[in-house]
Formats: structure tokens, sequence, C-alpha cells
């Protein structure tokens, strides 16, 4: 069964004071998590003084690449539901002294994103989310012309054994991962609302990576 939003809410605060170390456990079966979102990041094609959002922005392991892409004279807005997720994002930037971080506690579908943002960006978070599609379709409204929206994400492997799919959703469901959620694309729905989108998959093809575009 998926999760409402007040129950990932709930499954979050549990996690948070572990959610960095336990996130890094899974390079112990070839999980290349920081690579992925390396990727994700850059396939934003931010520049110096843009402004971007990250939706479900957890502990805030995306900031120090976006800081590397938008620079001190750009803006980061990170939204996550979590209370316990953002106070672990404002230790992160407190110790790296960012000033152009801001934190906002809201579920994404109703946070009511600033017009004009040329980068969206949701990692390992979307698929969670009941209404991905109509946040998707907001990010599409909102974003300037040029602006791309970035989702990373897992999905059910079209090439791999049951078996594997089964182990990979055991090993996962502690970050609230169920069978359901399989028959969630947000990819999809990406290519729908944007005219330039791509598509690249990682990690055996439970891992993707879709693009979407303004022109």
């Amino acid at each position: 069964m998926t999760l409402s939003w007040e129950q990932i809410r709930d499954l979050y605060r549990k996690r948070a004071g572990r959610y960095d170390l336990t996130a890094n456990l899974y390079y112990l079966i070839g999980f290349r998590e920081r690579h992925y979102r390396k990727r994700a990041v850059a396939a934003l094609d931010l520049q110096k003084g843009d402004t971007v959002v990250e939706l479900g922005c957890g502990t805030g392991l995306n900031f120090s690449y976006l800081q590397s892409m938008v620079g001190p004279e750009g803006k980061i807005v990170g939204v996550d539901l979590t209370d316990a997720m953002l106070a672990r994002a404002a230790q992160r930037v407190d110790r790296h002294g960012w000033r152009n971080v801001e934190l906002v506690q809201a579920d994404a579908g109703s946070f009511a994103l600033p017009d004009g943002v040329r980068g969206i960006l949701s990692t390992f978070a979307l698929t969670l989310m009941p209404d991905y599609e109509r946040i998707i379709q907001t990010g599409r409204q909102a974003l300037a012309a040029g602006g791309r929206l970035v989702i990373l994400d897992l999905k059910e492997s079209a090439s791999a054994p049951g078996w594997v799919t089964r182990f990979m959703i055991w090993i996962t469901s502690p970050f609230g991962v169920t069978r359901d959620l399989t028959a969630r694309h947000p990819w999809e729905c990406l290519e729908l609302c944007f005219p330039i989108a791509f598509q690249e998959e990682y990690y055996f093809g439970y891992v993707y990576l879709a693009a979407g575009g303004v022109v």
C-alpha cells in the first residue's frame, strides 16, 4: 500500500537522524548514489545566478552539487514535508556557511513554486508523492524559458528477474518503497508535459533520470 503525505512525514521523521548513513550503506551493493545525484544536477543545465527549487530535499545531500552550479549569486530553495529532515538540512547549510539557501516545510503538492525558476529537481522522492502528476504539471507552468525539471528516482527494471525486483523493494522498504509504487510512472507524465525530454537508466534499470525542458 502506498503512503499518504502524513505517513511519509512520520516515516522520515523517524529516519532523519540516520538518513545519510543508511543511504550510504547501499554502496555495499553497488548503488552509486552520489554519481546518480551529480548526473541529475548536471542535467538541470543551470548557470551562475540561477534559482533552483528542490522538491523533497531531505537532509540537503544535493545542495553542494547545486551550489557548484548556481554559485553564491544564485539561490536554492529546498522544500520538504518533514521538519526533522529539514533540521538536518539546516545543520548542513550552517556548517558550510551557505547564505543562498531557503528551506521551506511543505508538501510538494501544495507548495507554490515561484515563477521564473530555472530548475526544479526531485531525487528519490517524487514517486512517493501521492499527487506527483499535478506537481509535474505545476512545475511546467512555473519554469522560465530554457528551464528544466529533472527527476531521479527508482522504477521497476524491465529486464531483471522478478526475485531481484522483490529484493530491491525489500531493501528500500525502510524509505517507504512498496510494490504499489511500481505502477507510478512520473517519467510518462514528464514526457506529456514537456516538449523536450530525455531519459537515462542506471543500476540495471532500477534507477532512472528523466529531464524535461521549456523552450
